[in-house]
C-alpha cells in the first residue's frame, strides 16, 4: 500500500471511528433531523408497541365492528330499488349507459333483470329495504346506508384487498392494523384485532387482516368457529403451571436482552405474544363461554351457544367490544351470486339478517352503540343485466360491479336513520354524492379520532396512508 492509500484508508478509519463513536454528535444530529418527522412512529415498534396513544382529535367511537360481506351482496335485491329495470326486463340497457364497460361472464348487450324481491319504505326516515332483510327493516332508524359506494377493482381477491387495506394487492397493512398502530390497546387480555370466519373460502386470504409492513404485532388474530378459539394457546400435556411460568420467565429476559442490543421490533412482538398467549388461556375461554347471556340475547341474535354461526360470530364481537378489543372483522362469504341471484340473497340473508340487526339493537341497550362503530357490506354491487350462461350452469344471476353498491353504517358518530347518496334509474352509476373506497376509509379513521392524511408509516423511503394520497371524510354523515 503506498502512502497516499495508507493516508486514505486511515482517514476513512478514523472518520467511521468517529462517527460510531459519538453517538450524540454530528452522526445523531443529523440522524435526529432526518428522522424528527418519524419518531412517534418509531416509539410505537418499541418495547410496547400496544401503548395506548392519543387520538389526533376526540373520537366518536372507540371500537369498530365490521361485517364484511365477501363476495358482493347484490345491492339491487336489498338496498337500491329500481322499477325500471322491472319495466325493461328481458331488454339490453342503453349503449350510453354501459358505456365501455367490460364484464367477465355477460356480454354488454346481456337483458336486464328487474329486482327479485318487493321494496318497502321502514321507520320513520322512510328508508326503503326489501322484503329479502326483514330484521335490517326494524332498525333502519338506527343505521345510514350509503347507496354511492364505488370501487377501483372488479374481480374478487383485489376488491376484497382493496376495501380492507386501501390497496388491491397483497402486502399493505389493513384497517385493523392501522387502527391498532394509531391507538395502541385498551385490553391486554385479548387481542385487540380480531378476525372471525362464516360462510365460504375468503378470496382475499390472509391479506385482508395483515400487518403489511407494520410490524407484526399489528396483525390481526383470527378465532376459529370450533374446538380451541385460538391454535398453540392452552398448556401441553405433562407441562404444570410452575413449569411453563418459569420456561416464560427465562424466554422473556432472553428477548428482552435482545431487544435492548438490537431493537428490532418484531422482539417486541414477539415479547408481546407470549405475554397474550399466557393470558389468553384465561381470557379466551372466558370470551367463548355464553353461558352468562340470557336466553332472551340468545334469541335476539338467533344464537345456538354450541353451533359455529354467523350470529354466535355477532354476539361474540360485541362481548369482545365490551372488554377492550378495538376492531373486530367478521367475514361472511358466499355473496358472489353469479347464478341464481335470488336464492344466494336469501340464503345469505337468513344467515345474517337477523344477527346483524341484533347486534345493533344489542349495542344500543348496551349503551355502546353510540362509541361502537358498524360497518355492513361487500366489495363491490352486482350489475343490473342479468348473467346466464348455459355451458357455466349459470341462469338468473350477476355479474361483478364496481361502480355502484350500497354499505349501511351504525352508531360511532354516524348520524342514524339517513340515506346518503344515490344511483341512476338503472343502478348502473352513482349520481350523487358518490363515496368512493378511500373516503368510507378515511371516514372511519375520523370516527375513531384519527386524521388520515396524518396516519403514516415509513416504508421503502416514503410515508404510506391507509388511503394513499386519496380520500376525503364524508362529513354528511356524521353526526
Amino acid at each position: 500500500m503506498n502512502s497516499q492509500n495508507l493516508t486514505t484508508w486511515l482517514h476513512q478509519q478514523r472518520r467511521r471511528h468517529f462517527l460510531t463513536q459519538c453517538s450524540s454528535g454530528l452522526g445523531a444530529i443529523a440522524l435526529s433531523g432526518l428522522m424528527s418527522d418519524h419518531a412517534a412512529a418509531a416509539d410505537r415498534t418499541s418495547a410496547d408497541p400496544l401503548a395506548l396513544r392519543l387520538p389526533h382529535f376526540d373520537p366518536s367511537a372507540k371500537a369498530v365492528i365490521h361485517l364484511f360481506m365477501a363476495g358482493a351482496p347484490s345491492q339491487l335485491e336489498m338496498f337500491d330499488n329500481k322499477p325500471l329495470l322491472t319495466e325493461l326486463s328481458g331488454k339490453p340497457l342503453p349503449p350510453s349507459v354501459i358505456g365501455g364497460q367490460r364484464y367477465a361472464f355477460i356480454q354488454p348487450d346481456a337483458a336486464v333483470m328487474g329486482p327479485q324481491f318487493d321494496f318497502a319504505k321502514h321507520g320513520e326516515c322512510g328508508a326503503e329495504i326489501s322484503s329479502a332483510m326483514p330484521h335490517l327493516s326494524s332498525i333502519v332508524d338506527d343505521i345510514c346506508l350509503v347507496r354511492s359506494m364505488h370501487t377501483d377493482q372488479f374481480n374478487h381477491a383485489p376488491a376484497q384487498i382493496f376495501m380492507n387495506t386501501g390497496f388491491s394487492q397483497p402486502g399493505r397493512p389493513s384497517l385493523g392494523s392501522w387502527l391498532l398502530y394509531g391507538l395502541g390497546s385498551e385490553t391486554r387480555d385479548l387481542p385487540s384485532f380480531v378476525v372471525m370466519s362464516t360462510g365460504d373460502g375468503i378470496s382475499g386470504g390472509a391479506a385482508l387482516w395483515s400487518s403489511g409492513f407494520l410490524p407484526t404485532i399489528y396483525t390481526g388474530v383470527q378465532f376459529r368457529s370450533q374446538g380451541e378459539p385460538i391454535l398453540n394457546v392452552a398448556t401441553p400435556n405433562g407441562i404444570s403451571e410452575a413449569v411453563q411460568q418459569d420456561t416464560f420467565s427465562v424466554i422473556n429476559q432472553l428477548n428482552r436482552h435482545r431487544l435492548q442490543q438490537v431493537s428490532d421490533p418484531e422482539i417486541a412482538t414477539r415479547i408481546a405474544s407470549f405475554e397474550m398467549a399466557a393470558r389468553l388461556q384465561v381470557s379466551a375461554p372466558e370470551l367463548m363461554d355464553l353461558s352468562s347471556e340470557t336466553e332472551d340475547t340468545l334469541n335476539l341474535y338467533g344464537c345456538e351457544p354450541e353451533n359455529p354461526s354467523f350470529a354466535r360470530a355477532c354476539l361474540l364481537a360485541r362481548r369482545m367490544v365490551q372488554r377492550g378489543v378495538r376492531y373486530v372483522s367478521i367475514i361472511h362469504s358466499g355473496w358472489d351470486a353469479h347464478s341464481n341471484v335470488k336464492g344466494n340473497v336469501q340464503n345469505n340473508a337468513k344467515n345474517t339478517d337477523q344477527a346483524s340487526a341484533a347486534l345493533v339493537s344489542d349495542l344500543k341497550r348496551q349503551g355502546m352503540l353510540d362509541d361502537t362503530l358498524v360497518v355492513w357490506g361487500g366489495e363491490f354491487g352486482r350489475t343490473p343485466m342479468v348473467e346466464s350462461n348455459p355451458s357455466l350452469g349459470r341462469a338468473a344471476g350477476r355479474d361483478h360491479h364496481p361502480q355502484a353498491f350500497t354499505v349501511w353504517l351504525a352508531g360511532g358518530g354516524v348520524k342514524p336513520g339517513m340515506t346518503f347518496g344515490a344511483t341512476d334509474d338503472f343502478g348502473f352509476h352513482v349520481t350523487e354524492n358518490p363515496v368512493h373506497i378511500h373516503d368510507l376509509q378515511a371516514t372511519i379513521l375520523h370516527c375513531l379520532g384519527l386524521n388520515h392524511e396524518r396516519l403514516t408509516f415509513h416504508h421503502a423511503g416514503r410515508d404510506f396512508r391507509l388511503t394513499d394520497v386519496h380520500g376525503n371524510v364524508v362529513k354528511e354523515i356524521l353526526v
